[in-house]
């Protein structure tokens, strides 16, 4: 039996990607530097490897890893978050003889600039909207000349910082905080899509794209519906045959309508679309690159972060100008991609999550998402050799 090593096990798209490849015939292990009982706790997981965080401890983090494949005889690693760019670092480091699904640390780099990536996009026909680097709130209101605008750091994630001026930046509007560039982009109305695709060496080996119906405020989405663009799927060839690239890459997009998407950033590494694929699709052959063709999702139907969906959801749904009865619909009609018949335990072991990262934002001063995610973040700072 072959074994896999999911790296962001506090993810929902790790515990996925686990039981789509227990279902077909793979041993499954999880890791992870923070609580991860989300997928640690499900059927599919062999065992929960704890490693240390790979932000602020990336010696012990490779070492762990080095462990954990020999112990494991692990042949593929899969990351999941944004340990990704570690990995990407210090990939040397680690046994040739197990399949790591990254590709070179500056490839990484470029995609996950929401400046550098801009101009590539260009290049491979991604229809990005005109965009300027800006030092402060002044250069970006003479930049945008009264124009509805974006406004987001050069390395950010979740939306988080991200200012939205659809009506042009106001005379109050404050400062700009210390993040380094910030990129300025002109707003664009239309409905938000995502795609998620897998590629190896230049070929798309799995793809999909869905339309985040229920999200958080303009953050993250948790209602995944699935949606067919050609010219996506195109752009997404184009730019992996440029790169030559391998591994998981995700675009964000703007559709006006008319199947003219402008692709606004890039994220090199797993998101929400692949919730869309069913437990049969051949996803798991698509990321240690066996896959003869693309695979796209045979199921249409939508996916949902239950829990979520029945709480800020339904308050959402309450709200003047929401609709209740749509709600409702959307509820019954999608799958839930934490509990499942036969592996409900990931609801509990989401709870528990939830409990360690308040607490964990308590000792830290933070907030909960930071808590959540700061032990994996990268922001484009230099990286110590391997």
């Amino acid at each position: 039996m072959r074994s896999v090593l999911i790296l962001g096990g506090r993810a929902p798209v790790a515990l996925d990607h686990a039981r789509r490849f227990a279902h077909q015939g793979w041993r499954v292990f999880v890791a992870d530097s923070v609580s991860m009982r989300l997928s640690g706790w499900s059927s599919a997981v062999s065992g929960s490897i704890a490693l240390a965080s790979p932000r602020f401890d990336p010696n012990g983090f490779v070492a762990g890893l080095r462990r954990a494949i020999e112990t494991h005889a692990i042949e593929l690693v899969v990351p999941t978050c944004e340990e990704v760019f570690f990995l990407a670092r210090y990939r040397a480091a680690l046994p040739a003889t197990c399949r790591v699904l990254v590709d070179d640390f500056d490839k990484l780099r470029l995609l996950h600039s929401k400046w550098d990536f801009l101009a590539l996009a260009e290049a491979c026909g991604g229809n990005p909207p005109a965009s300027s680097t800006v030092t402060g709130i002044g250069a970006a209101r003479e930049w945008a000349a009264g124009r509805p605008l974006v406004l987001k750091p050069e390395y950010s994630r979740f939306g988080v910082n991200v200012r939205l001026y659809p009506d042009g930046i106001p005379a109050v509007a404050p400062a700009l905080p210390e993040r380094g560039r910030w990129v300025a982009q002109t707003f664009c109305e239309g409905r938000e899509l995502c795609s998620y695709s897998v590629a190896d060496r230049g070929r798309v080996l799995a793809h999909a794209v869905y339309w985040g119906k229920h999200r958080l405020r303009r953050s993250a989405s948790y209602f995944f519906e699935h949606h067919h663009s050609p010219t996506i799927l195109a752009f997404v060839e184009k730019l992996v045959a440029h790169l030559d690239f391998t591994g998981q890459i995700s675009f964000d997009w703007i559709d006006a309508g008319g199947d003219r998407p402008s692709v606004i950033e890039c994220n090199p590494r797993a998101i929400s679309g692949l919730h869309l694929f069913s437990a049969d699709d051949a996803l798991p052959a698509a990321l240690d690159g066996s896959a003869v063709r693309c695979i796209t999702p045979a199921s249409a139907r939508a996916r949902m972060i239950a829990p979520v969906m029945a709480t800020a959801g339904l308050v959402q749904a309450l709200q003047p100008g929401q609709s209740l009865r749509q709600w409702w619909r959307d509820y019954r009609d999608a799958g839930d991609v934490v509990a499942i018949p036969g592996d409900r335990a990931p609801a509990l072991g989401g709870l528990v999550d939830l409990g360690a990262y308040f607490a964990m934002s308590l000792r830290q001063r933070c907030t909960m998402r930071e808590a959540a995610t700061r032990d994996i973040e990268w922001d484009g700072e230099e990286l110590a050799a391997p």
